[in-house]
């Protein structure tokens, strides 16, 4: 491939990846959620995974550390996050969904699955695989360079 080509595709996904995150924003303002697209996936890992430390979920949310304690901040104000002082650690903690944080997750879920699916349209299951793969491929090319 060209360098022309790479640039091409890069832009591409880049543009795509941005779309998606505006388009996703969009929504989460008209449909009124009272969150930001990046604290609902703060919220959403904290639904998968009950208790996590703020370094384990920066790396699900890929945030860096300042701009996920301002996210976990307007959570906690919220009401949807909690902060459990770390039994072993005074400096850190462990960050927990309140049950209203709970209740929003459930609450949401399938407005944000209806909004996913926007991008998915016109889209047949080969189509999935293959970009699926195409995406693990480049996922991992990353992933071994770390």
């Amino acid at each position: 491939m060209t360098q022309e080509q790479f640039s091409k595709y890069s832009f591409l996904l880049d543009r795509t990846a941005r779309k998606v995150k505006q388009y996703a924003q969009q929504q989460f303002k008209m449909g009124e959620f009272d969150i930001t697209v990046d604290q609902w996936l703060v919220m959403k890992n904290l639904s998968e995974n009950e208790v996590l430390s703020q370094t384990a979920l920066a790396n699900l949310v890929f945030k860096d550390h300042p701009t996920l304690t301002r996210i976990i901040d307007l959570l906690c104000k919220k009401g949807y996050v909690e902060r459990i002082p770390h039994p072993q650690d005074r400096r850190s903690f462990h960050l927990n969904l309140t049950q209203s944080g709970l209740q929003k997750v459930s609450e949401l879920k399938p407005q944000v699955s209806q909004i996913r699916e926007k991008a998915w349209e016109n889209l047949n299951s080969k189509d999935f695989e293959e970009f699926k793969r195409i995406l693990n491929t480049i996922y991992a090319n990353l992933e071994q360079n770390n």
